[in-house]
């Protein structure tokens, strides 16, 4: 994810595998990071995955989404941020029922394996189709971690460029004075 200038939030085991491959410093962005993420994580001083406490945590994760559409301008809802959620190697039920409020928040969630709630079509269908329609959110399922981070980075790529923010461009500098300015209007 991080080589496809993703940042990464985390929250419970998989914070504990990030922080022994050492992706919760700033420095492995050099090393690891694509070039547009590394160069935002050397400009503030972050790691390129970020953990954000224990397991039952994830709404820290949402709280900071709530925050970039508020603050940052980027769309009016979270479900048009390029973000999504991951359960790669989910291990008890709870992590149904963390994934279905990111899901229901807005957020395209992606879990490894199956759902153990897939056994109707129907019910799969509303699952993985018709709840996008309702809350902007949906479920996905890949068991191959390679083609999950994919699937993540499609739609990640398909609301970058919605956002119209899919292509590098010219930084300008602002002074405070400006960004005074800015404020006052």
């Amino acid at each position: 994810m991080i080589k496809h200038d993703v940042i990464v939030l985390t929250t419970g085991c998989t914070a504990i595998a990030a922080g022994k491959a050492g992706l919760l410093t700033p420095e492995c962005a050099k090393v690891y990071a694509g070039p547009g993420l590394a160069e935002v994580c050397e400009t503030v001083g972050i790691p390129p995955v970020l953990h954000m406490g224990s397991c039952v945590d994830n709404s820290r994760i949402l709280l900071a989404a709530t925050e970039v559409v508020k603050a940052g301008g980027l769309g009016n809802d979270i479900s048009d941020l390029p973000v999504a959620g991951s359960a790669p190697e989910w291990m008890s039920e709870k992590a149904i029922s963390i994934g279905h409020y990111f899901v229901t928040a807005g957020v395209y969630t992606v879990f490894g394996g199956s759902l153990p709630v897939t056994g109707s079509p129907i019910f799969q269908n509303h699952l993985f189709n018709e709840l996008e329609g309702i809350y902007g959110g949906m479920w996905d399922m890949e068991e191959d971690h390679i083609k999950h981070a994919h699937k993540m980075i499609a739609h990640i790529d398909k609301k970058r460029k919605a956002l119209g923010i899919d292509k590098a461009r010219e930084r300008v500098l602002m002074s405070m004075e400006d960004r005074r300015e800015l404020e006052a209007a």
